[in-house]
């Protein structure tokens, strides 16, 4: 088909419909402040742009999930550096209950300040966080331990399960972030069982029996020892999540840099162009209208 243009006109609406594109792209830009709004913009560099962006999308899941592990974890630290205090207050007692000054009566008084040490140290194994018993293990909504202090063995068995939880870092490595109450405080080695060790030594002075008393004490000494092992553990994963989460954060903003160096819009080269678009469009209409409008026509009369 021969087209009724010139090849001049027909230059003309090339050259134009190739300016108002540049144009439509330049507004398009400063509008959006991306300088890739489709495929087509950047089709060598769109495959990398979006990994990119998925492995911004992963690290910043990893750090949310980081963040809410954090409460947890400081959480628990601060419920076992409580757990301890109270152990060595109990050390306290047995060591006054076995002086031999201290007659029945005194006894009595003292089993009764460490019954109400086990119930919070039971309570202390009970920590919630968010409707979760955080030293359950993985399960998390069974409250690990109840307690009755009428009974000669006053707390119960555990009712948690063990614990699988781990988290992951930015980097790819995982760790693990939770012991159970079980570990922390109901130990199957009786010398580093809290709970026995307690309860023992809560019994001896009921019992106004010294040896026993003497015994006990060594046992919660002992148990007080294993509970700060405990208590370093979480030190140690308040240090790893922390360390986590600052690499994490260092990490997004290396991605959203990268990310913004391929995709962002320079503003000030778009309304560079935009502005030199406009002034070839206006120079080519104005060429346009210069040109001369006689036809063949013309010259037929």
């Amino acid at each position: 088909m021969i087209s009724p243009l010139s090849p001049a006109h027909q230059n003309f609406l090339t050259g134009l419909t190739q300016i108002q594109q540049r144009l439509t792209n330049d507004q398009l830009q400063l509008t959006s402040g991306l300088k890739i709004n489709n495929v087509s913009d950047a089709p060598n560099e769109i495959a990398d742009l979006w990994q990119t962006q998925s492995e911004l999308g992963q690290v910043q899941q990893i750090d949310t999930n980081l963040g809410q592990v954090q409460t947890e974890v400081n959480t628990a630290e601060s419920a076992l550096q409580s757990a301890v205090t109270l152990v060595q207050r109990a050390e306290t007692l047995g060591a006054e209950g076995a002086t031999a000054t201290s007659d029945a009566t005194t006894r009595q008084n003292l089993a009764g300040e460490l019954g109400s040490i086990l119930q919070e140290l039971v309570a202390s194994a009970n920590t919630e966080v968010a409707g979760r018993f955080i030293f359950s293990g993985d399960a998390d909504q069974t409250q690990p331990y109840s307690i009755d202090l009428t009974q000669a063995s006053p707390i119960s068995a555990y009712q948690g399960a063990s614990s699988t939880r781990e988290i992951q870092s930015p980097d790819g490595t995982t760790f693990p972030i939770a012991l159970t109450a079980q570990q922390i405080f109901d130990s199957a080695n009786a010398q580093d069982n809290v709970f026995s060790s307690i309860n023992n030594l809560m019994q001896g002075l009921i019992n106004n029996d010294s040896t026993a008393i003497t015994s006990s004490i060594t046992d919660v000494q002992t148990a007080d020892t294993y509970l700060n092992q405990q208590l370093a553990f979480y030190g140690t994963v308040q240090d790893r999540v922390d360390n986590s989460l600052n690499f994490g954060q260092n990490y997004a903003v290396q991605l959203q840099t990268q990310i913004s160096g391929v995709q962002d819009a320079n503003e000030a080269q778009s309304i560079t162009d935009m502005t030199e678009a406009q002034t070839q469009m206006q120079a080519a209409l104005q060429s346009e209208a210069q040109l001369p409008k006689t036809t063949l026509f013309d010259f037929m009369g």
